[in-house]
């Protein structure tokens, strides 16, 4: 069926249902366009990063619209999540697919028939099945929802052949909407499902690929295992995901990190369905901290709190890159996407490849390979170069959220290295590849230069005081400058450009930007003291409520729910409902146990300010700030930060927790006191928090910190709107 626009709630009934149905107050951005296509019976294409909100998008329609919304998803694993989180917010949903008996499938498809679903997932084989095609066609169907939707081209990152049967779908349901959502996909890819969907006349909704909450690092690849373990450490007791190339890379690296005291699972195609299954499970559920897998692991994987992905082994593609290290930070909390790098990768990669049938999708991935590579050689901006592959211009020139611009470099000359290396392609006859340049430069004493007589040419032995890191650096400079280049062969070799001739003969210099300070460690925290004890309390309930109903925990709640509540110190039901992913069957579930847990920590932390509870962004308003004069407890501390101590030793020093040494000096700033805010916060991120103010036009705290996305809390809001109100005149 399609939908009549008499049908279509009015703005007002959606902004309602938001609330009730999720607990959220304000659409995501993208997220208010696309609900408003799809309930006006349009078919439609959105690409909305991971973590943008794709399934609110249709399952808030699927809510408001007569009839059942189907929705195809490639995983059969996931789908139970699906469902459980979908009916945690009363949404009457569930699934068909093989894992059912015949009874169960009877059941649902009873249910269907009848028209008590609202959303029904399917996996796409369905439509190989007439009589279920057949099916649809007697029942009230409001829309189709394809998930994953780049999986329909068949050179893409993610290709999957069963999701071919769905361009039958506009044919076999003439008059039923479809909607399609993917987070990555580049121009070409979105013409291809628009073309294989047959999609009519769609709204297309591109937002943007910046996820500013990611931190991207590269590191070159000299022992993985080692510099996985050195990585992972960093965040241990934080889930995350390790992607290694082969079955038998996943197998010796979780063997590895299980070792050295790291909880980790396998999971890869070779294991057996149960085996996946129960890992995925594990992880899922927070009983494992790290999942290391092949790319079988995480399609639509819904857990919001991974803090990091490493790839061990170089991706196929920047689309798959996005698309992996999309399934970090999905909360908006910071998380680090690592990547280890080594030219190395490259030959096993292009065997997968050369056994390609088609050329032309051959091709393409072959240029996909090369844009990866490029990509982790080259020492510029990250997220410029991934956002710039997606057709998107990042504003700036310092994205703040990779290695190369947060690391601190400096330009050296390579000149004389470059001649060594350029001579010694041409003197092998540009018919090697790098490691065996690397290895006549350096003077080794190998078979294959023995045998091709390379230990006598000019440049033997020249560069034998350089490691094969520093090599290798200065390759892929040569790389980057286009004085030579490698070919895209299964076994690639190095040629020389024209370019190249102009540095042998020295008409031209050759630098590189080296990094000389190491990349700064990424942090989730955004509380710290009590606040943070509150936050593991709420956190050690969702994870005893998951366990007695039998589903992950951020189907309770997500940790940005948790963070949020942490913030507001919500203390009646009235005030559970302002937390952002509270709704109204959320509270009726889950309300009173968790508002248990805050009025303790109430009780037990008395210097906790009343006001923080009842703010409407979980902080004193200025105008409370400004009728309260400062009290003998803010006066001590005032003489404390006079000192220029810090927030963390005034509050050592006073014995309370960070935010009531945040709630004096608000109090203090307002009534004339001053002090240097750099003493409190760092100057750079005040710089970020007062844009956010400027940009937003606003001194509400809550727009300015979800705007913000994880990068700071309500108490570094707090502090900086406060000291720019003293900056501005506007205290007592």
């Amino acid at each position: 069926m399609s939908t009549t626009a008499e049908a279509v709630p009015a703005k007002e009934q959606v902004a309602a249902a938001l609330e009730r149905i999720f607990g959220f107050k304000n659409f995501r951005p993208g997220q208010e366009e696309v609900v408003r296509a799809i309930m006006t019976g349009q078919d439609t294409l959105a690409v909305m990063p991971t973590g943008g909100g794709k399934s609110l998008c249709y399952q808030l329609p699927a809510c408001l619209l007569p009839g059942t919304c189907i929705v195809v998803s490639p995983l059969i694993a996931l789908m139970k999540d699906q469902v459980d989180a979908a009916r945690s917010n009363g949404i009457r949903a569930s699934f068909l697919n093989s894992s059912l008996s015949a009874g169960e499938r009877n059941s649902v498809e009873r249910d269907l028939v009848d028209g008590k679903l609202d959303l029904l997932y399917i996996s796409p084989e369905r439509f190989a099945i007439d009589a279920f095609t057949e099916n649809l066609r007697q029942c009230s169907i409001s829309f189709a929802a394809i998930d994953e939707a780049h999986c329909i081209c068949a050179w893409g990152h993610d290709f999957r052949p069963d999701y071919l049967l769905l361009s039958s779908l506009k044919r076999k349901l003439p008059r039923i909407p479809v909607a399609a959502f993917t987070a990555s996909a580049n121009r070409t890819m979105r013409q291809d499902i628009v073309r294989q969907l047959v999609l009519h006349e769609p709204f297309l909704y591109c937002g943007s690929f910046n996820r500013e909450n990611l931190f991207y690092e590269v590191e070159p690849k000299e022992d993985a295992e080692r510099q996985i373990l050195s990585f992972v450490e960093k965040y241990k007791g934080e889930p995350g995901i390790v992607y290694r190339m082969t079955r038998e890379g996943v197998e010796n690296t979780t063997e590895f990190l299980q070792r050295e005291g790291i909880s980790a699972l396998p999971y890869h195609a070779g294991l057996d369905d149960a085996a996946r299954s129960a890992n995925q499970e594990a992880f899922s559920r927070d009983k494992a901290d790290v999942v290391v897998a092949t790319i079988a692991f995480g399609m639509g994987i819904d857990k919001s709190n991974i803090r990091y992905v490493v790839h061990g082994d170089l991706p196929r593609s920047l689309e798959n890159y996005y698309q992996e290290t999309g399934r970090a930070g999905r909360d908006g909390d910071p998380a680090h996407c690592f990547l280890l790098f080594n030219r190395g990768d490259l030959p096993r990669l292009h065997y997968f490849i050369d056994r390609m049938e088609n050329e032309e999708i051959a091709r393409q991935h072959r240029i996909a390979l090369a844009d990866m590579a490029a990509f982790a050689a080259q020492y510029i901006c990250r997220r410029r170069t991934l956002l710039a592959h997606f057709g998107e211009i990042l504003p700036g020139d310092n994205c703040g959220g990779c290695d190369v611009c947060t690391g601190s470099s400096e330009t050296v000359d390579i000149t004389r290295e470059a001649q060594i290396l350029l001579s010694a392609v041409f003197r092998t006859g540009e018919r090697f590849g790098m490691n065996h340049v690397i290895n006549v430069v350096r003077g080794a004493d190998t078979r294959q230069i023995r045998s091709c007589g390379h230990h006598t040419i000019k440049t033997y032995g020249a560069g034998r005081d350089l490691p094969k890191r520093r090599w290798r650096e200065i390759f892929e400079a040569l790389l980057a400058e286009e004085l030579c280049t490698v070919t895209v062969d299964a076994y690639p070799v190095v040629k020389l450009t024209k370019k190249a001739l102009t540095v042998l003969f020295g008409d031209r210099t050759v630098s590189i930007l080296q990094r000389t300070v190491p990349v700064r460690a990424v942090t989730a925290a955004r509380y710290g003291g009590a606040s943070n004890q509150l936050f593991e309390q709420l956190r050690t309930l969702r994870r005893q409520l998951a366990e007695e109903r039998g589903v992950p925990p951020y189907v309770i709640f997500s940790d940005r729910t948790l963070h949020d509540m942490t913030g507001r110190l919500p203390s009646t039901p009235g005030a559970m409902l302002e937390v952002a992913g509270v709704g109204a069957v959320k509270l009726e579930q889950y309300g009173k146990r968790f508002l248990e847990v805050v009025l303790r920590y109430i009780d037990e932390h008395p210097d906790v300010v009343a006001e923080r509870r009842s703010a409407p962004a979980g902080a004193v308003s200025p105008a409370a700030a400004r009728k309260k004069r400062p009290g003998n407890s803010a006066l001590e501390t005032g003489k404390l930060a006079a000192q220029g101590l810090s927030l963390e030793k005034i509050a050592g020093e006073r014995g309370c927790t960070r935010g009531t040494i945040v709630t004096h000096l608000e109090t203090l700033f307002s009534h004339g006191h001053d002090y240097p805010i750099g003493q409190f916060i760092d100057e750079k991120l005040r710089d970020i928090i007062a844009g956010h103010f400027s940009r937003l036009g606003t001194t509400a705290l809550r727009p300015v910190v979800e705007a913000a996305q994880g990068e700071f809390g309500y108490e570094e809001a707090r502090l900086v709107r406060a000291w720019l109100q003293r900056q501005h005149g506007e205290g007592a």
